[in-house]
């Protein structure tokens, strides 16, 4: 994968921020969360000419050829902008399940559409317990049927093509199936965050293709990646969040003072600062360790998964208590964050799972 200087990356995350700033700001998320396919068909195309839903696929298939560090910057933009859109679900996490296999027919026919983003794919890889772990499969595959249910599946209703983790016999196994076809039924599930489409799908004997190669360690590979890119949407949404409630604490005047002087939002501000800081440096160490191929990058990873995740739920919460009661309104966009916050938190395992996790990485 080819690797961006940091000037590159830093210049890749601009275009970003211009792109979500002209076509992405708070009016555009709000009218876009309340459609039915909650993104922007338009910002979407954008996003695939300027290269970003193809950022970590191969350019073999058409895609950029980047890697994490690269991911973990695009990412923070889009936190910070409450971007609305399929990319951590297809671009991210499906396109990477898909490069991880060893089948290359399937990557040579679904992988330059994932790139371009004029195919949305979803992975399909936890039951109703979403514990997103070996023993959560809840699909098993009779042949090439599948029953049972996958659950938290990211854009599955917007999806033109499922990959499904499944039980077939001792193994696991991946399959390609077709959303449209007899024996799947997709139902969108309700969300605390707006600016999110989770689906339940079940499968009644519907037809698979199975896609060869061993499927868990390509689901972790995955899944590592797809949390390194979840830790750069928190750490840029709690930037974003820590940078307007320090403005409003500098402009919000009682008692003839801004509201920045009293003690006591200085404390609140200082510590969220700390977590802000602390939240980036987590997020991009985890990238930069998975970029490198290090021993500990599983370690890093899971400390920013739980990381990020706090810090982006504290700094929502405080950030609506410093700025009152207006900030408890679903019309102020504090009130997104926090609900971002909040979902984020257990989209791919909640924070106590990545701390026993790390744990584990440090004890091997």
């Amino acid at each position: 994968m080819a690797t961006l200087t940091l000037e590159e990356r830093t210049q890749l995350q601009d275009a970003v921020i211009r792109l979500l700033a002209d076509h992405g700001a708070e009016a555009d998320v709000r009218r876009t969360m309340e459609t039915a396919a909650g993104y922007d068909p338009a910002l979407w195309s954008q996003l695939g000419e300027m290269g970003v839903t193809g950022l970590v696929v191969d350019e073999a298939y058409g895609g950029a050829g980047a890697g994490p560090l690269e991911l973990e910057a695009v990412m923070e933009a889009a936190g910070a902008a409450l971007l609305c859109s399929p990319l951590l679900g297809s671009s991210v996490l499906a396109a990477e399940l898909l490069q991880q296999l060893p089948e290359v027919d399937a990557k040579t026919r679904l992988l330059p559409g994932l790139a371009a983003g004029t195919t949305i794919a979803a992975a399909a890889l936890t039951g109703d317990a979403g514990s997103w772990a070996e023993d959560g499969v809840a699909v098993t595959a009779s042949g090439d049927k599948l029953s049972g249910v996958a659950s938290y599946v990211i854009h599955g209703q917007n999806a033109d093509v499922l990959l499904v983790l499944a039980r077939a016999g001792d193994d696991l196994a991946v399959f390609e199936v077709d959303p449209q076809a007899t024996g799947v039924t997709i139902s969108a599930l309700p969300t605390f965050d707006h600016t999110l489409r989770l689906a339940r799908i079940v499968f009644d004997g519907a037809p698979g293709r199975r896609l060869a190669g061993a499927a868990w360690p390509a689901v972790r590979a995955a899944l590592d990646l797809a949390l390194v890119g979840l830790a750069g949407e928190q750490a840029g949404g709690s930037r974003r969040v820590l940078d307007f409630t320090i403005d409003y604490a500098r402009n919000r005047y009682q008692f003839g003072r801004a509201i920045g002087s009293f003690q006591a939002v200085k404390h609140m501000a200082a510590d969220l600062l700390v977590e802000t800081e602390s939240a980036i440096s987590a997020a991009r160490n985890a990238a930069a360790k998975l970029a490198g191929g290090t021993a500990d990058a599983e370690a890093a990873i899971s400390l920013a998964a739980f990381a990020c995740a706090d810090a982006f739920a504290k700094t929502t919460a405080d950030a609506v208590q410093m700025h009152g009661g207006i900030a408890f309104t679903w019309a102020h966009p504090a009130h997104l964050y926090l609900r971002r916050a909040r979902a984020d938190a257990q989209l791919f395992g909640t924070s106590d799972v990545h701390r026993e996790r790390f744990l584990q990485a440090l004890g091997a």
